[in-house]
């Protein structure tokens, strides 16, 4: 008698999503709350809560405090909340901050992806936080799990004086058509999507599974507007920057393209098959799928032929955080752009921002891709006035490169695959900066990840910071892999390990080394991005330590252990 072969990660995961779809599970959370976190069966525990922008939260240690490359869960949970384009108005904002002060030991997170995250919710109270959401046009359904997740879009559409054009109201519907949709509820993992009308492609189309871009061709001597389209780009362990799509999308396709491109996604059979290699990208780098085929592909799909692309200009090493003041396009009016360092932002800073939303300008904020938050359509005598009070209330409009330019994924304050502690760490790390470089004149991306999983997006960074753990005195600690130069519009790459890795409480000293060094050594006019390439991996590395040192391998995680396939807090 022989035993049955042992259920796999994707198998397990595709028979949980066939067995049920997780959004019509309402009153199971429900009877959960009323019950008790006891009352939760596995599957919710690990897979059905995802749809409903839940996870357990871990208990600080990370993946190194658990088994099988997962760490331990506390009996609380993240709750990711959905945010179109980033609009918000102050009565929702308010909301978020009654709930987070409330529900939520009085501390929420901005994401990459234009979300808010609150922590520490129980059981017991996730429905009044659902029901709170609601009551105020928003919900968490599709910000996790194998869903289409938040569409995102720039933060200024509709004001920006310099956009192509406003396509917010694509972003609006096609998440009116995806989020919740039961024809979407079982993808083979999660799918991204960013639509744009701005010149600096701030959502970062390059890196979504659906990028489209906005660009103006010329018809019988008459201009339209339509968009560029790229596919399969994505991050994590295996970055891939998204192909360019042979093809000029008008606006009135646009929807019919993403709900052709979803379905391809979703039907891939071959993409269920294990879950590390479970996103569109893998159709590229394993299956061997070409842009052609990929286009014949989605105009089976859809039912007409797209005409062909027409010449585009990615945007030449733009800075796309939206900080400061900025005039828009309607007469009279600016947008305030300010820094919630590494996303994290207090229930009090919240209500506040609301509150001077209301009073300086018609309400209606944005949160940005780079983790900040905007308020727009402010009369331009306000601006000033305004600046000044968020700059009281520690959202920095303006502040150094460094304030402004760095990111931070979870780490292991809650999420269980981080292996270091990453938004402390990244607040430390750029008050040292300050005080170690001031008046440093370069705009830098600094992003932090707590694990190769780039939830940081470290892979698109100027200088980008892996987690890992290193022995010292022979005790385990926080330390971060190096790779710097990673670019994204006209230039676009993906950074460039340079096989240097310290101590977390070192990388300030190799930091200052290394920007003194392009300090001291730039020829004239040039940025980080060009001094990166001009030298080599050998000679940065040495910048870095301040010796020279052999590489050392990135130490990426067991296969085995299935790092990338756990689920993790990643938009």
């Amino acid at each position: 008698m022989t035993n049955a072969a042992k259920e796999s990660k994707a198998q397990k995961a595709e028979r949980l999503k066939r067995t049920m779809n997780p959004w019509e599970g309402l009153e199971e959370i429900r009877r959960f709350a009323r019950e008790g976190f006891d009352s939760i069966p596995p599957e919710w525990i690990g897979t059905y809560f995802r749809w409903w922008g839940v996870y357990t939260q871990g208990d600080g240690a990370g993946v190194t405090g658990g088994q099988g490359g997962e760490g331990r869960a506390l009996q609380r949970f993240m709750v990711r909340i959905r945010i179109p384009n980033g609009m918000m108005s102050s009565q929702q904002l308010r909301a978020i901050a009654d709930l987070t002060r409330q529900h939520a030991n009085g501390i929420a997170d901005l994401t990459v992806r234009q979300n808010i995250q609150l922590h520490w919710i129980t059981i017991e109270s996730l429905p009044e936080v659902l029901d709170g959401l609601w009551q105020v046009g928003l919900n968490t359904m599709g910000a996790c799990g194998d869903v289409v997740r938040n569409v995102t879009g720039c933060p200024v559409a509709g004001v920006d004086a310099d956009e192509v054009v406003d396509a917010s109201p694509l972003v609006l519907e096609a998440s009116r058509l995806l989020a919740g949709n039961a024809d979407f509820y079982n993808l083979p993992r999660k799918f991204k999507i960013s639509i744009t009308g701005c010149r600096v492609w701030c959502p970062y189309p390059e890196i979504n599974d659906i990028g489209l871009t906005a660009l103006t061709r010329v018809v019988d001597g008459k201009p339209e507007v339509g968009f560029s389209l790229r596919v399969a780009g994505g991050l994590s362990t295996e970055p891939y920057l998204g192909a360019r799509l042979n093809a000029f999308v008008r606006w009135n396709q646009v929807l019919p393209v993403v709900k052709g491109i979803a379905e391809l996604f979703r039907d891939s059979e071959v993409l269920r098959e294990h879950r590390e290699r479970a996103r569109l990208k893998f159709l590229f780098l394993k299956h061997g799928w070409t842009a052609e085929r990929f286009l014949g592909e989605l105009h089976e799909r859809i039912g007409f032929q797209l005409d062909p692309a027409v010449e585009e200009q990615p945007p030449d090493d733009v800075y796309r955080d939206h900080i400061g003041i900025h005039t828009q396009k309607q007469s009279g009016l600016s947008y305030v752009g300010a820094v919630a360092l590494r996303g994290r932002i207090t229930a009090e800073q919240m209500h506040a921002a609301a509150n001077l939303a209301e009073r300086f300008a018609s309400g209606e904020l944005r949160a940005t891709n780079m983790q900040n938050l905007l308020v727009v359509n402010v009369p331009t005598l306000n601006s000033e006035p305004l600046a000044k009070e968020l700059d009281a209330i520690g959202l920095k409009v303006g502040g150094s490169a460094f304030w402004r330019g760095t990111v931070a994924c979870s780490g292991t304050e809650f999420c269980k695959l981080a292996i270091t502690e990453t938004k402390s760490f990244s607040r430390w790390l750029v008050e040292e900066l300050e005080e170690r470089l001031p008046g440093f004149d370069q705009h830098l991306k600094l992003h932090v990840t707590g694990c190769p999983n780039s939830c940081g997006q470290h892979w698109i960074a100027d200088i980008g910071i892996e987690g890992k753990k290193i022995k010292v005195q022979d005790r385990m600690v926080d330390a971060y892999y190096f790779c710097v130069g990673g670019a994204l519009g006209l230039h676009q790459v993906t950074a460039r390990p340079v096989g240097y890795r310290c101590a977390a409480t070192e990388v300030p000293d190799a930091l200052e080394r290394l920007l003194g060094r392009y300090l001291a050594q730039r020829e004239p006019g040039e940025n980080l991005r060009r001094f990166f390439v001009r030298h080599s991996d050998t000679e940065l590395r040495e910048f870095l330590a301040g010796e020279s040192l052999a590489p050392v391998a990135r130490d990426l995680p067991d296969p085995a252990r299935s790092l990338t396939s756990a689920g993790g807090v990643s938009d």
